[in-house]
């Protein structure tokens, strides 16, 4: 019996490796870079990597629905039972500041959830991939989030800017260390991987930067919700997930939602 959407998952590997040399030829070089919002920077490389992108996964798939940070929503989406949510770099600022910490995010949704996920880091040759009920995998090695089992004994993986700003300092008594790293997708991906405990993040966030790492998190044994415990949907009409995310190790993910309920006064 063929595993449901093992082709969609080949596609979107392949896929993601033309959009990374794609991305390669700009990585550390000279190219146009705009503002979308205040910190929110996109470049050549971003709609040219989204234009590889839509042809490849849409043309073996053309029922599919799209979703991507780059391209204009067709809400037509809405109706279709199967959507591509991509974002085709995670982690903008760090192609441009030249830190090998984004990945090409791709990520395959039937109904509300995520069924095929792959995450590429271009610069590392890294291809973190999954489907549903399949595990997720590094260049082929199977993934397993970490086995901690105490949040004092923790390593949180988080954003370079919610450190620098403070927004987590709430949780240094509580834990081992902090490890600053760049992408929200490229966190997943190591949490995923066990190289973090968890993944947290006190800051509102997208469906195409945390779709394919929900199911490469999952397929690893993990966990990821809101930073009240509510699981994750996808494909809705307003793609903002406002709520942060904690991700990665079921068994410290639970303790930091307590430890969040706590702190909140809840």
């Amino acid at each position: 019996m063929s595993t449901p959407f093992r082709k969609e998952l080949q596609i979107a590997q392949q896929a993601a490796e033309a959009a990374g040399k794609v991305i390669l030829q700009y990585y550390e070089g000279d190219y146009h870079v705009a503002q979308k919002s205040r910190n929110n920077p996109v470049t050549t490389a971003d709609f040219e990597a989204d234009t590889l992108l839509k042809e490849q996964l849409l043309t073996p798939f053309p029922e599919y629905g799209w979703l991507s940070e780059e391209s204009k929503d067709d809400l037509a989406r809405l109706d279709q039972e199967i959507i591509w949510v991509v974002d085709p770099i995670d982690g903008t600022k760090e192609v441009i500041s030249g830190i090998p910490e984004f990945v090409i995010s791709i990520g395959l949704v039937q109904g509300d959830r995520p069924v095929a996920g792959v995450l590429y880091n271009p610069v590392k040759g890294e291809m973190y991939a999954g489907s549903r009920g399949e595990g997720a995998y590094l260049n082929g090695r199977k993934l397993t989030v970490s086995d901690t089992e105490k949040l004092g004994d923790a390593t949180l993986l988080v954003s370079r800017t919610e450190s620098k700003n403070g927004h987590v300092n709430k949780f240094t008594e509580y834990i081992k260390a902090f490890k600053p790293t760049g992408s929200v997708a490229y966190k997943l991906a190591l949490a995923a991987a066990g190289a973090g405990d968890i993944f947290v993040s006190v800051y509102s966030k997208n469906e195409w930067d945390i779709c394919a790492g929900d199911l490469v998190v999952h397929e690893a044994g993990g966990t990821m919700t809101d930073i009240y415990g509510n699981p994750v949907t996808y494909n809705n009409r307003e793609t903002k997930i406002h709520d942060g995310i904690i991700a990665g190790n079921t068994t410290i993910a639970q303790q930091m939602l307590e430890l969040t309920k706590v702190l909140n006064g809840n």
